[in-house]
């Protein structure tokens, strides 16, 4: 067997095709194809909570994976089967961050500001305190005045922000300062000891753009909103990050498909895995070439 490959995907709009975009027909039988490989270790990086992942793996028929990165980053499990075991290292190391208090006792520091509503008691978390607010295109202000007054009590926090497209509605995630998706995904490489050229991030928004800058081999699926692909683009290292655009195995490089372009880039043996007994090298169209 190869060495082991981590191959962690953010779900909405990136592994699951809940997009506006067409999702290429076979690009998810071969994800799953990929994803029952004994190199594979695949994770589920994402701001659902475990009920809302095990909700999306029923609807989409998605592969169990063995691990799954929830709530923004902080939540940490190892799944078998039906058994989902939190990793309590990873929650216990980023609680330092808020000084002890709580997620209501941050949100009573927050108060009242305008244009911030909180989310439902489902989706805060231990480490996650989580409003909806307008699709500001420029959020500064309104973070701005968050962190002052959260930073003002000694409490560490880290601000996440994003638009969910699909009901043009902005989400704030507040979270212990070193809890991201980026740390928790350092800390489970780490944790596996798998090397970091043989990782590869996947991601579609700009909750994910910690990730795709950072030096872990990233794939932005070709789905992803023009200003995304232009914010990572200008931070990102070329060598680290991979801009899916469709032309493997005559796939689209939306969702999925974008995930296992990025992937064959990064780790080329991995194309050969992707292919049923009926197709060749030579019947597929050339690898894709795009780098940033």
């Amino acid at each position: 067997m190869d060495a082991p490959i981590l191959l962690a995907t953010d779900l909405d709009r990136t592994l699951l095709p809940n997009g506006g975009q067409p999702e290429s027909p076979l690009a998810r039988q071969r994800f799953r194809r990929l994803a029952a490989r004994p190199e594979v270790r695949l994770a589920y990086v994402t701001g659902r909570h475990r009920e809302l992942v095990e909700a999306a793996m029923v609807e989409f028929e998605l592969p169990r994976p063995d691990f799954v990165i929830a709530d923004v980053g902080t939540s940490l499990y190892a799944v078998d089967a039906d058994d989902w075991r939190q990793l309590q290292g990873w929650q216990q190391a980023i609680a330092l961050d808020w000084g002890g208090r709580s997620r209501a006792e941050l949100a009573a520091m927050v108060g009242e500001i305008p244009g911030l509503r909180l989310q439902e008691t489902a989706k805060q978390g231990a480490c996650k305190l989580s409003y909806y607010a307008a699709p500001l295109a420029d959020p500064a202000e309104l973070l701005g005045c968050v962190r002052q007054r959260l930073e003002a009590s000694g409490a560490r926090v880290n601000l996440v922000w994003s638009v969910d497209e699909t009901t043009a509605t902005g989400l704030l995630d507040v979270l212990p300062a070193s809890a991201s998706k980026r740390h928790a995904l350092e800390f489970l490489r780490a944790q596996l000891g798998i090397s970091l050229n043989r990782t590869v991030f996947a991601g579609d928004s700009g909750n994910d753009m910690e990730v795709l800058v950072s030096g872990i081999p990233s794939v932005l699926v070709a789905n992803a909103q023009e200003s995304v692909r232009a914010e990572a683009a200008a931070q990102a290292d070329a060598a680290n990050l991979y801009l899916a655009h469709g032309g493997l195995l005559g796939m689209n490089g939306n969702y999925s498909a974008g995930i296992l372009e990025g992937l064959v880039h990064f780790i080329p043996e991995a194309r050969g895995w992707l292919m049923t007994a009926d197709e060749t090298p030579d019947a597929s169209s050339p690898s894709p070439s795009g780098q940033i």
